[in-house]
């Protein structure tokens, strides 16, 4: 048992390129020191995958140690990876290129003339640029105003990179400039726009809004007494018809 460790010991220090990183492994990672298994290929963001289908039981023979040992989220690891680890597909992501040129021998080319720039069936792929290698954005936003977020990167003033769906007042794309109908300083030269009649309203004093409501009492006031002038002509008018016009007169 004893030899055995020391063997173990002897191998991760190999391994890790010297005590150093030894000691920065079993700080950082638990069990990835004295952890051996061959390497698969390594993603953008420096994370870099190990196999061992011997020595370790199905669950545990896939592995990844992170680029940065020292920040690390589970966010960074690629969609495709991530299907490798949790065995979905037992082709690693790294033999793609190779596997997609090995199946291009067997497309039977065609008489026809094509302008396409690609040569197989996957089709064009853009390059994603994700920050801080982040697939899950979602984690990707400030703290708080002009605080940013220390745990992720994010400096202050940064914009977040979460998902906002169209119609959000966070979706750059779906902010509208703001367009005003009126002003109510505008006869002094302006200083309280305002785009809705209820915008309007918050912005009155309640000495202007108890001169607006006292105009619209005056303007009721005069309607009735109008109605009233009104009515009082058309019964003089029915009573110069004669009362044999009028029904019960």
């Amino acid at each position: 048992m004893v030899y055995g460790l020391i063997r173990s010991v002897q191998a991760a220090v190999k391994y890790r390129g010297g005590w150093k990183g030894l000691w920065e492994h079993m700080y950082t990672n638990g069990d990835y020191p004295f952890k051996f298994g061959t390497y698969m290929g390594c993603d953008s963001a420096g994370n870099r995958y190990y196999e061992n289908r011997v020595d370790y039981p199905f669950g545990q023979h896939r592995w990844v140690e992170p680029g940065d040992i020292h920040n690390y989220d589970s966010a960074s690891i690629p969609p495709e990876w991530h299907g490798w680890m949790t065995s979905m597909n037992d082709v690693p992501p790294s033999s793609e290129g190779d596997y997609i040129s090995q199946r291009k021998q067997n497309i039977i080319p065609l008489d026809s003339r094509s302008d396409a720039n690609i040569d197989h069936n996957v089709g064009h792929q853009e390059e994603l640029f994700n920050f801080h290698h982040l697939h899950n954005l979602s984690t990707v936003r400030s703290r708080g105003y002009g605080i940013g977020n220390p745990i992720v990167g994010l400096p202050p003033g940064g914009k977040s990179s979460f998902y906002t769906q169209p119609g959000s007042p966070y979706n750059d794309a779906s902010i509208r400039p703001r367009v005003n109908i009126g002003d109510l300083d505008e006869g002094k030269g302006g200083g309280r726009p305002y785009k809705s009649e209820k915008w309007a309203d918050r912005l009155r004093t309640p000495e202007e809004k108890a001169a607006i409501e006292k105009g619209k009492m005056d303007a009721a006031k005069a309607a009735i007494e109008a109605e009233k002038a009104n009515a009082a002509r058309r019964k003089i008018v029915m009573a110069m018809r004669g009362s044999g016009t009028v029904a019960g007169a």
